[in-house]
């Protein structure tokens, strides 16, 4: 197979040529020119959240994780208190990585297969005054749940307590308007729905949060306000910025903003995760959520009732067939999972299906890849 592999995975992704194409020049990273390339990345992502007159952008290097943390070090005081909204795996971690970073975590758990409940948030709150902000992963990608955004936000709004929203699997799909959604943060990357390549987070913080952060961060280089106010001075990074991660963002927005923006990447992940169930149901899998929480990222199926099944042949056989499968991420069943974003259309989903479909039949050759 002369191909790339397809990735059906929630980041990384399968890119386009053209962004591939941006990453064979070199930058200087303190140039003009991609400093102008840095300003027009911040300017379109205030842009798709609609968020310029209430929000900054603050950049960072690493994965998605890095700005969690990030943001949870710089815009939590020392002596506040996190309650994390846990129906997954993404939870927990936001869960242990703000413990870390030594402040008051506690958790309110849901079951996975079924979204946060906003009202059982709200009497929590009334009962724990001492809770300062609330974490929610926007879509869950350990079972692929997608969390009530706009009724969680409502509730932290109308008790005044601030919410950080890991928007890192729905960012750019899914619909966020920080015009009719308040947040103090929401977190996502360069390598997930705007079909960049990994290696950059950026952080949308509240503009009246803002100044009340400096100091905060006991980390140098995660310190989202000095970043934002050494960037706001100097058009520069702080330290080494990922140059051709950098600009192969900015050619992945342009390509985003060329489909048709945020409504556009929505109807073609629809469609794929549409493709997927109903090709996936006709092989006989089971989807592992209700239809009705199910976010259209990715999915999770329960691994096939066959004599000898094991995920680590099935997952070689789909590879060799060139696709990339992902792990389930559940602790009490056997899954897998089947991500529907990244620059493919229903074609490649269908094409993902057959593949599968050839896996599970013993004695079927694969092409060599």
């Amino acid at each position: 197979m002369d191909r790339d592999k397809i990735l059906l995975t929630p980041g990384p992704l399968t890119t386009t040529l053209r962004t591939k194409l941006a990453m064979l020049k070199d930058w200087g990273s303190w140039d003009a020119d991609f400093n102008a390339v840095t300003a027009r990345v911040r300017s379109s992502l205030l842009a798709i959240l609609h968020g310029a007159d209430s929000h900054v952008v603050v950049p960072l290097q690493g994965s998605g994780t890095f700005s969690v943390e990030a943001a949870v070090a710089t815009l939590v005081p020392h002596d506040g208190h996190v309650l994390v909204l846990d129906n997954g795996a993404y939870c927990k971690r936001a869960a242990r990585l703000s413990t870390l970073m030594g402040r008051k975590v506690s958790s309110l758990t849901f079951d996975e297969a079924q979204p946060v409940d906003a009202a059982l948030l709200e009497s929590h709150l009334q009962k724990d005054r001492s809770v300062t902000h609330v974490v929610l992963i926007h879509c869950e990608t350990g079972a692929g749940v997608l969390n009530p955004l706009q009724a969680v936000a409502a509730v932290c709004e109308r008790l005044g307590v601030g919410l950080m929203v890991d928007a890192m699997s729905s960012f750019a799909a899914l619909e966020i308007d920080a015009r009719t959604t308040r947040f103090d943060a929401l977190i996502a990357a360069s390598g997930k729905c705007l079909e960049g390549v990994p290696g950059m987070g950026f952080v949308f913080i509240r503009k009246e949060v803002l100044a009340a952060c400096e100091g905060r961060s006991q980390s140098l280089a995660m310190d989202l306000y000095d970043q934002y106010a050494y960037m706001e001075k100097t058009g520069q990074w702080r330290f080494t910025p990922p140059t051709h991660v950098v600009v192969a963002l900015a050619e992945a927005i342009a390509q985003f903003e060329e489909e048709g923006g945020q409504a556009a990447r929505l109807e073609r992940y629809t469609r794929n995760c549409q493709t997927l169930v109903a090709g996936m149901r006709a092989l006989g899998f089971k989807p592992f959520l209700d239809p009705a929480v199910q976010a259209p990222i990715i999915v999770t199926f329960h691994a096939p009732d066959l004599p000898g099944y094991d995920f680590k042949t099935f997952y070689a056989a789909v590879r060799a067939r060139g696709f990339l499968l992902y792990p389930g991420k559940l602790t009490q069943i056997e899954t897998f999972r089947v991500g529907c974003i990244g620059a493919i259309g229903p074609n490649e989903i269908t094409q993902a299906v057959h593949a599968i479909e050839l896996a599970l039949r013993p004695g079927q050759p694969a092409s060599r890849s």
